[in-house]
């Protein structure tokens, strides 16, 4: 005797070999033996034998009629057995019986299963949406076949390319437009952004990089929502200076100025000009939000995002031969040695004489001209007074830093400015802590040191940045953290360090200057009408989101300058090029700020030079193979950066802090260098861009 039964959901046939009660010994054709029960058995039979059951069953099940057999079956429950008395017309066959179970249990839409051997038909209202679902699926498929065939010829299909971002960055995995798009790189075993490439779904691998910034940060696109102008204050009081700017040639957010004033034989004013559109700007304004939004402007070479609207900052902007509204900070100095006697802060308008720049000026303000009082320049004078002063303001900061425990920082790094112009690159070396570097960051440094202090002393809070007295190991204890309290910043060498100098493209700064202004106009009752009060809960939040936007827009930057540096192995055709060992298998490229690793380097000094072959690059993932060719005997004479696996973000390990170093509005300097505002040891989290 044979069985046809039901097993863990699957239907099979063999031959009884014995019988125990209520349980069936019977053998499988694989020679398997099984325990059957009898309530598993639906068919017992002497033939055919159970392979040919099964065979000629399958071929049955694929000849029912399930529409027939549907109707046939009425609207109540039935068993297989009568079902089959009705849709044959006798008593089914054996072959007919398994045949007609098979059909039943492959045609759910049909037939709902309610027990062993037992069906009821579907519903007509819901075998007709089922049916109309199991079409739509089919054309579906049909519709991602013909998808994933204009994939595999490098022919991107309209709907898919609506989609491209989304697909690349955010898919939802159970459109049709997904699964086609994984279907073909998978078929093709390419990966996503390189078939979307491949496709001219994406320009280049710069447009890659750049949408998936733009994607994941700005969803809403960059254009500004429309927004009415402040008009220019017209009740403040006109300084009488002549103000100069020193940035690099590209930079449009000009935020910073200076003056110098004679006052007596061995007594100088030097004036520090910051920009003011927080006079224009209220809290909760349309305009603060567009900047709370964004936080801060976003750099790379070549371009940026700016963080207010560009009409806004023409309103703002510092230029020559413009009278615009000023936060000043004035110094009164004695030039015996150049020891501060007061300071003051004002809020008034200034007149900018000229906006100086670092492509004109560098050659020329070196500090052999400046000894020799060489050369012709505009404000040659005051250069040469803010010059002396700068000395001194870095030599009481890193006896301070010392005092703090810390070795002093390193000047003698090279820095490196990115240029793009029509997708051509130019990368040009640039030695840290060059005079007029040095210039306008000590100046930036105290300013925002001073007002630090100055909205302390009035008792309202403001955002520090904060470095030191941490808790855990060195690094824990010395990496830089954002509070709104003042705090020493002991890689700096001050007591408390308030970012107050760049309020048109930061929006920390632009914080602090509401508060600055508010212990300016309100003096001792300052705290009751500031802005942004002891403990606002807002404040922190404002910290929160700034560190979470910052991080995310140096990131960016440093891929942006890797892809770069990339482009410019192809553009000039460098194979075989120099590169020095930052730390072990880490070396940095002599020419650009490129970052390779390279596993299986003998052990060599730090600071060792070498040549590399150039293997491949690839601007895709930003990855470059590279092989040593030799060891050079040249021993690089610059303090050289750590650098974080898999970034072309390198930091020392007391990070070298400076105001506009690297000076570019392009907008930003090398992947190692310096932030646009003064900061310092270990804080990798910094946009190393420059004004």
């Amino acid at each position: 005797m044979n069985l046809f039964f039901e097993e863990s959901g699957d239907f099979k046939a063999g031959s009884v070999l014995s019988q125990a009660g209520e349980a069936y010994q019977v053998e499988l054709a694989s020679g398997k033996r099984s325990k059957i029960k009898v309530k598993d058995v639906l068919l017992q039979f002497n033939s055919p034998d159970p392979v040919s059951l099964m065979e000629q069953a399958r071929r049955t099940a694929t000849e029912i009629d399930l529409e027939f057999l549907w109707e046939v079956a009425g609207e109540e429950e039935f068993g297989f057995a009568e079902l089959g008395t009705e849709y044959f017309g006798h008593a089914p066959q054996p072959v007919e019986a398994a045949g007609l179970i098979l059909a039943l249990h492959t045609a759910p839409v049909y037939f709902y299963k309610k027990g062993r051997g037992r069906y009821k038909a579907a519903p007509e209202a819901s075998l007709k949406a089922a049916l109309a679902g199991i079409e739509k699926k089919k054309q579906q498929a049909l519709i991602q076949a013909g998808y994933v065939e204009e994939l595999k010829q490098h022919q991107l299909p309209e709907q898919i390319k609506a989609l491209a971002l989304q697909l690349l960055f955010k898919p939802e995995k159970n459109g049709i437009e997904y699964k086609a798009f994984s279907e073909a790189c998978d078929a093709m075993q390419t990966t996503p952004a390189r078939l979307m490439l491949a496709c001219g779904g994406l320009a280049s691998a710069k447009d890659l990089h750049l949408s998936k910034f733009l994607f994941e940060n700005f969803p809403k696109g960059l254009a500004f929502p429309a927004t009415p102008l402040p008009a220019l204050p017209d009740h403040l009081p006109v300084a009488n200076v002549q103000a100069f700017s020193i940035d690099d040639v590209t930079t449009t957010e000009i935020d910073d100025a200076f003056s110098v004033t004679p006052l007596s034989d061995n007594q100088i004013r030097i004036g520090i000009h910051i920009a003011a559109p927080t006079l224009g700007i209220k809290r909760g304004d349309a305009l603060d939000m567009i900047a709370r939004a964004r936080m801060s402007t976003v750099y790379m070479p070549g371009d940026k995002i700016t963080m207010l609207p560009d009409e806004l900052v023409e309103i703002y902007t510092l230029g020559a031969g413009q009278t615009r509204p000023a936060l000043s900070l004035y110094v009164a100095l004695n030039t015996e040695d150049w020891s501060v006697i007061s300071t003051e802060t004002k809020v008034e308008a200034i007149t900018m004489s000229a906006n100086l720049r670092h492509n004109d000026l560098d050659a020329l303000v070196t500090e052999e001209n400046l000894a020799n009082d060489a050369g012709d320049y505009p404000h040659k004078a005051d250069i040469a007074a803010i010059w002396q002063w700068a000395q001194v303001l870095e030599k009481a900061r890193m006896v301070k830093r010392e005092g703090f425990g810390l070795k002093p920082e390193q000047t003698n790094r090279v820095d490196f400015n990115f240029y793009v112009d029509d997708d051509v690159v130019s990368v040009v070396r640039r030695k840290r802590g060059a005079p007029l570097d040095k210039m306008v960051a000590e100046l930036m440094i105290f300013a925002n040191s001073t007002w630090g202090k100055f909205m302390a002393d009035h008792g309202i809070p403001g955002i520090y940045r904060a470095q030191g007295g941490g808790s855990g190991g060195w690094a824990a204890k010395m990496q830089v953290r954002m509070v709104t309290h003042a705090a020493p910043h002991q890689g700096l060498g001050v007591d408390q360090y308030a970012w107050s100098t760049s309020p048109l493209r930061r929006y920390t700064d632009l914080v602090n200057q509401w508060q600055i202004i508010a212990c300016v106009e309100n003096g001792v009752m300052a705290p009751l009408v500031a802005p942004f009060k002891p403990k606002d809960a807002d404040l922190f939040a404002i910290v929160s989101g700034f560190d979470a936007a910052y991080a995310a827009y140096a990131d960016f930057q440093n891929n942006m300058e890797r892809y770069w540096c990339l482009r410019w192995l192809g553009q000039e055709n460098a194979r075989q090029v120099e590169a020095v060992v930052l730390k072990d298998e880490v070396l940095r490229l002599v020419d650009i700020p490129l970052i390779i690793r390279l596993p299986g380097m003998p052990q060599v000094a730090r600071g060792a030079q070498v040549k590399l072959d150039i293997l491949r690059w690839d601007e895709v993932d930003l990855s470059v193979e590279a092989r040593l060719l030799e060891m050079l005997t040249t021993v690089i004479d610059e303090d050289l950066e750590e650098v974080e696996e898999g970034t072309n973000d390198a930091v020392t390990d007391e990070e070298f802090a400076a105001e506009a170093v690297a000076g570019t509005d392009a907008e930003a300097s090398a992947g190692a260098a310096l932030n646009e505002q003064a900061d310092g040891a270990g804080d990798p989290d910094l946009i190393p861009a420059a004004e």
